[in-house]
This record gives structure tokens, sequence and C-alpha cells, in this order.
């Protein structure tokens, strides 16, 4: 069969990654890495993406990692002399428009949030009749199972995408998708999300957001006990609960009930935990944060960062979430474009890690005065045209080497 310029034909015994693992039911290790918290899957408890995302802080963490990382600009480099160099590829226009329906930002966008979510990318790469690879799309990794043959060989089964050109279901082998993962602490093909570490911060916030719309639906009124100066039998104490539920609850809350036969009402007070609330919440945003090693205050839910200037902070963020996303991605481009060592994949950091406008500036003059920046590197980061003699490095004619002046000493003393 002949599928994505390739001809396939796998006649091979495949194990299915996650299978006689015995760590959870079904001898399977998805119960484990889809757990929401510890114990889950014992009790059959899960939560799915698109439920965790309904939480504020799992969805900032999640869009605010994919959108920095989506933005920042991709770019060959080759390796001569001891330093990397610009490079024109032919990959440029693959990187630029990577398939018909998404360019560079919205493919890496899709490619973190899927290893955010889930833990692992699956990106397949689609060629043309000579093998070269023109199209990479993001599959939903519900629909990718990976497998190991007999002989250790990786292989991916696939369902039926119509969007990613996939027809029927298949079996291709790894070197046909590039599988960037997150944390394998139970097999190394599997990576964890971290939502298997803030699940449950994530859920317990949304039954605290349920609870309080639920509460502000009954007219911010909170529940009560109606009571009978008799013996009442279950039936009637059935009947009234119904009727008063009816009629003075949810959107009829407030109206004006009529008791009779010694019925009394009497409302219950709110407990001192229901005050607390807005800090449950606090704490279950700044759980989720740690999971995604986000820091609380770029999303609001903590307290001010102890930072005074923009590139610490912007350095701090990049260091502790973004810089392993980073080279993994990089890492997984140039694996899957089969680049050679003396080339590489890199992601344009400045715009990410960029300074005050002061800061900057001072930085650009002490590297050209200094002799190691040309006028026209510092004009290019900041978009500007190169002017005439710019690509030069420049040195006041003052400086002198320690050498060169005791040389003229010693010439001195000798004269």
């Amino acid at each position: 069969m002949k599928l994505f310029g390739l001809e396939l034909s796998i006649k091979k015994a495949l194990s299915p990654v996650y299978s006689g693992a015995r760590l959870g039911a079904n001898n399977s290790w998805f119960p484990v890495i889809s757990e929401s918290s510890a114990g889950a899957w014992q009790r059959g408890e899960t939560i799915e993406a698109k439920t965790a995302l309904a939480h504020s802080a799992v969805f900032a963490c999640v869009s605010l990692i994919a959108s920095d990382i989506g933005k920042l600009p991709v770019r060959f480099t080759e390796r001569k002399e001891g330093y990397w160099a610009p490079l024109d590829h032919d990959y440029d226009q693959l990187v630029r428009k990577p398939n018909s329906y998404q360019n560079r930002t919205q493919l890496f966008s899709e490619w973190i949030s899927s290893k955010l979510l889930h833990g692992n990318s699956y990106v397949l790469k689609t060629r043309n009749n000579l093998g070269v690879v023109k199209a990479l799309r993001v599959l939903d990794p519900k629909t990718v199972a990976p497998l190991v043959g007999d002989d250790g060989a990786v292989y991916y089964r696939l369902k039926s995408n119509a969007l990613a050109g996939i027809p029927v279901d298949i079996t291709i082998p790894a070197r046909e998708i590039i599988h960037d993962r997150g944390f394998t602490p139970f097999h190394p093909l599997l990576g964890v999300s971290p939502l298997a570490a803030a699940g449950l911060a994530a859920e317990q916030a949304l039954s605290i957001q349920q609870g309080s719309n639920n509460f502000f639906q009954n007219g911010s009124r909170p529940g009560g006990i109606l009571t009978a100066p008799g013996t009442i039998t279950t039936d009637t104490a059935d009947r009234l609960k119904t009727h008063w539920q009816d009629n003075f609850t949810g959107d009829k809350a407030g109206k004006v009930a009529v008791l009779g036969d010694g019925l009394r009402y009497e409302a219950l007070a709110i407990s001192a935990i229901d005050s607390q609330l807005i800090e449950q919440l606090n704490y279950t945003a700044q759980d989720v944060c740690r999971a995604f090693h986000v820091p609380a205050w770029k999303i609001g839910a903590g307290p001010a960062a102890p930072y005074s200037g923009v590139e610490a902070m912007n350095l701090a963020y990049y260091s502790d979430c973004l810089q392993a996303l980073i080279e993994n991605l990089e890492l997984s481009l140039d694996d899957g474009l089969n680049l050679p060592l003396n080339q590489r994949t890199e992601l344009d950091l400045d715009q990410l890690l960029r300074m005050d406008t002061v800061t900057r500036y001072a930085a650009y003059s002490s590297a050209i005065g200094g002799g190691w920046m040309a006028p026209n590197e510092a004009r290019r980061k900041e978009s500007l045209p190169p002017v005439e003699g710019g690509d030069s490095c420049y040195l006041q004619q003052q400086y002198f080497s320690l050498d060169e002046l005791n040389a003229r000493k010693t010439q001195g003393s000798t004269a």
C-alpha cells in the first residue's frame, strides 16, 4: 500500500507499548498516565483535557505557553568555524506553511497544546514521490497508538483522518512520525501531561465554581429546613420538599411563601468555609501553575513578580517553563527533517527575552563600543535597514593589549 509517498508493507507481530505493565486496570499504563489525582485510577476517576480547560488557570497556562512558543520565528543554521551561521534551507517554505490549513504559528501552538494536555505530540510527515517532506500535520493523540515490534522497532497505529490525509486505519514506521513527548516516568514512549498532577486542583476549582453558580442561581440564599410541629410521613415530607424547591428556589427565589399547619422555615447560615472560596480558588490556580511550571504572577494568580525589570521576569519565565519545551521541539524537528549534524533549527528567542527599550539600547551601545557587534547587527534586531559601512566591527584606537603595551615599554627602555 502506498501512502504519504511511501510504499508500506508491514508484516510483523506488533505489541502496544502499554501491555503487560500490571499497573492499572487491564494491565494498562493509560489509567496511571491519565489519573487526575493519586489513586484516581483505582476509583475509576479521570479528567478529560476538554473538562480541565474549563478551569481558567489550566486554560491560561496552556494557551500562554502554546502562543508564546508558537509566535517564535524558526531559522535554520549551519556550523561554520566554531559558530552557527544563518542558512537558507530547502525546508524554509515547509516551516512557513507546514500544511494547507495552518501556518507556522498555528502548527507549533497545536503541537505544544497537545503535549501539555495529553503528554504527547504526534506530527505526521507527508512526503512527495521523491521522499522529501512536504507537509507536517499534528494528529489527535487519541487516534495514535505507539507499537513495538519483536525486534524492538517502533511503529505507530493511526486511525483514519480525512484532514490529515489518512483514508483508512494504518500502521506506519516511526520514521514517518515526529513524536515529541513530555515527562516519561512510566514508559519511554508515553509522555505524561501536567494534568496528571494538576487534575485534582482543576476538578476542585470547577466544583467550587459550580457550587457558587448554583448558590447565586438560588438568589444568593443558602438552603434551609422546613419544620412541622408534629410527626409527618415520608411521603408528606417529600411532597413539601418538592413543592418548596419548585416554587421558591432557583429563578423563583424571593417569592412570598405562605406556610400553614404550623410549618416553619429556617434558613441555614453560610458556613465559614464558604467565605474562603476566593482563597481556595487562588490555591487551586497556583497548584495548576506549579504543575505547568508557569509563574503564578504570569496569569494573575499570585502575588506580584519578585523581579523589578522586564528582562528578569522574561528570563525567569523562559528558564523555568519554556526552555525545555523549546529545546525538545527544536531537537524533534532536527530529527524529523533528518538534518545533518552540522545543521539545526533554532527558535529565535529575541522576541521572548526582549529587554525594555533603555536597557536594550544600552546593551547595543556596549556591544558595538566593545568591538564585538557590528552596527548593522543591532539595527537588524530592531527591524531597521542597514547603513553603509555598518557591517564592520569598530573599536576605539586607544585600546591596546597589555602585551603590546609591555612591548612598547621594553622598546623604550632599550632605546
